[in-house]
């Protein structure tokens, strides 16, 4: 075995290691801070690409670190380790490559926060548990760096804490993804009670659901444990009806988006499903929730994305719908196809936010109606991002093209209905992402202080450049005439489809989606206002996206507010006041005892005789009870 596959494990130990270190250095150190945290990203990284590269050769075989006991109950023990396979070798290089590059570029963009060490403490701790994640050998251990992960984008999304909504927005986003999280604890929970010899790694999974060695999961049961996994998805990969939380986590730092909203926490539901993929396989009903809970999401938020105006936002709901793409080819059976985009996406979504970040930082607005003309001024981060959008609109030869073309062959060969509903968000996304650059970059300027704007720094715009260059070529590693990926992924067990009518399909509509944008926001020859004035109510619909957070408002967040506030008025009068009643009582009966202890005879006297006429009474009047 491979040297560097055993060192694996410490591929996390430099994120955490600066992150310690950050934190022992405190605020004041903030050039050391950008260089430590750079550093222990870029260790990562280095070592990733070696151990993906060991991956490579024709003798690699999966391997299993030395486990340690970590629990002992009876005759049961449960250990710790890491494991490496071609899945989360390929995971291990898309987190350390758009770490290394978010840490680069946010020198630039964060370069005048007076929080830039704490900022980078995080994002190194976040990457520690990312990493952390994609190397859990078992179950448990993966749902305790699941949810470092979730701690780790709360305290990113609310970085700038002093604004009510990053507030909100982390809470937000820490509550709702709890929502899918307690799901997924459930099917853990399930899972270890009915595996044989309870084990959770993920090796003994794959036996027991591929080689039939348990005779006690019944079809029922399986079903059952998928679903309540797949909510952990829902609720982490921004999946309807858990999606509401990853728009409104714009609120954090771009470079944030671009790491945690576009390449790795939400990708991390994603991996969850492909890690897990025999118990799905095992169950076609899983199966088909699954895909058109995916589809239904890619459409739902490409519809949304078209009438949006926060250049984050777009993105935002842009990620979701190509996050339902990943989870549809993953139930239609094709986990090559949702591995690959999860791939492609990774690189040219973080461009496009950094993109973005770079527009915000010199134009110092989000809305792209006071933008315009920005092409002339920017050029690196207009072409960057043209790039990005080609890729995202799928159009060739661009990575997203062939990855999006993968999960789209699939859908034909398994589910027409799908593929159909894969095309229209492939046309939503192609009109949207043309609004999108055209409002932005071409046109007569609408900025307020036009003459200001300028391009961003090189420490910014060089880790552009690069992920421009990989979203160009990473999508050859996976042709319709050169299965690697899918072979290199599955060892040969996933017949990869390739389809000439999904390609020309998928080309058509991404042209015909460009070209309808182009008339309507770049030329100008299809007023941009027509849809409004024919059907006002629908442009109204999408962009409130469809009142699902109004709905969340009154139906749950009123409801278990009253309930709260039911439930406190019953602690503060019916529990407290008796409790103040019987503190009042006592006060009071201790007030006439005090008086009646007073050292006067006379009263001593009295008392006495009141209380001997109370018990003749009490004696005499038993007769008349």
């Amino acid at each position: 075995m491979d040297q560097l596959t055993k060192a694996a494990w410490l591929i996390p130990l430099f994120p955490f290691a600066a992150f310690l270190l950050l934190t022992a250095l405190g605020r004041s150190y903030r050039l050391a801070g950008v260089l430590i945290a750079s550093i222990g990203s870029l260790a990562s990284l280095v070592m990733s690409l070696l151990v993906f590269i060991e991956r490579l050769g024709p003798n690699a075989v999966d391997y299993s670190g030395d486990s340690y006991k970590w629990i002992g109950l009876g005759e049961y023990t449960l250990k710790i380790g890491f494991e490496i396979t071609n899945l989360n070798a390929l995971m291990l290089v898309i987190v350390t490559v758009v770490s290394f590059l978010v840490n680069v570029y946010s020198a630039g963009y964060m370069k005048k926060d007076e929080r830039i060490t704490v900022f980078y403490g995080y994002v190194a701790l976040f990457t520690f548990a990312m990493l952390g994640l994609v190397l859990s050998d078992n179950m448990l251990v993966f749902y305790i760096f699941w949810e470092l992960v979730g701690v780790c984008s709360f305290l990113l999304v609310g970085f700038w804490y002093a604004k009510p909504a990053a507030r909100a927005a982390a809470k937000k986003a820490f509550i709702v993804t709890r929502i899918g999280d307690a799901g997924l604890l459930l099917g853990i929970i399930v899972l270890f009670w009915y595996m044989p010899g309870h084990a959770l790694d993920f090796s003994s999974i794959h036996n027991v659901f591929t080689e039939g060695q348990s005779g006690t999961i019944t079809t029922t049961i399986t079903t059952s444990i998928a679903l309540l996994l797949f909510m952990g998805v829902i609720g982490k990969s921004g999946q309807f009806p858990l999606h509401v939380w990853l728009p409104d986590a714009m609120e954090g730092p771009t470079p944030i988006s671009a790491l945690i909203h576009a390449a790795t926490m939400v990708a991390a539901g994603v991996f969850l499903l492909a890690r897990t993929f025999d118990i799905f396989e095992a169950s076609a009903a899983a199966m088909h929730t699954v895909a058109y809970f995916g589809g239904f999401t890619a459409i739902f938020a490409a519809t949304v994305a078209l009438a949006q105006n926060d250049i984050k936002r777009i993105l935002a709901y842009s990620t979701i719908s190509q996050l339902g793409y990943m989870v549809m080819a993953m139930g239609l059976g094709s986990m090559t196809g949702g591995i690959f985009h999860l791939f492609t996406h990774a690189f040219f979504k973080a461009l496009l936010f950094l993109a973005a970040g770079s527009v915000i930082h010199a134009v110092h607005t989000q809305n792209i109606h006071e933008m315009g003309g920005l092409g002339s001024k920017m050029r690196i981060t207009a072409w960057t991002f043209a790039i990005g959008a080609l890729s995202l609109s799928g159009i060739p030869p661009f990575s997203g093209f062939w990855s999006k073309d993968a999960i789209l062959a699939s859908a034909l060969n398994e589910n027409p209905f799908l593929f159909a509903v894969g095309l229209a968000a492939a046309f939503c996304t192609a009109l949207y992402m043309s609004r999108l650059f055209f409002i932005v970059f071409t046109g007569k300027s609408r900025l307020k202080q036009p003459a200001e704007v300028k391009e961003s720094s090189k420490v910014m715009t060089i880790p552009l450049l690069v992920l421009a260059v990989i979203s160009v070529g990473a999508g050859f590693i996976e042709t319709p005439w050169n299965g690697w990926l899918g072979s290199w992924l599955t060892d040969g067990a996933e017949d990869v489809h390739a389809s000439g009518a999904a390609i020309v399909a998928s080309i058509a509509v991404g042209v015909l989606g460009i070209y309808v944008g182009w008339l309507m926001y770049g030329k100008g020859s299809i007023d941009r206002g027509a849809a409004g004035a024919k059907m006002p109510w629908l442009v109204h619909l999408l962009e409130r996206q469809y009142y699902v957070n109004e709905f969340y408002d009154a139906v749950i967040v009123k409801t278990v507010r009253a309930v709260g506030k039911s439930l406190n008025a019953f602690d503060e009068y019916v529990i407290g006041g008796a409790v103040r009643l019987v503190g009042v009582t006592a006060g009071a009966g201790g007030r006439v005892l005090t008086r009646l202890n007073n050292g006067q005879t006379q009263t001593y006297g009295l008392t006495a005789i009141i209380g001997l006429i109370v018990i003749i009474a009490a004696i005499v009047g038993r007769r008349f009870w």
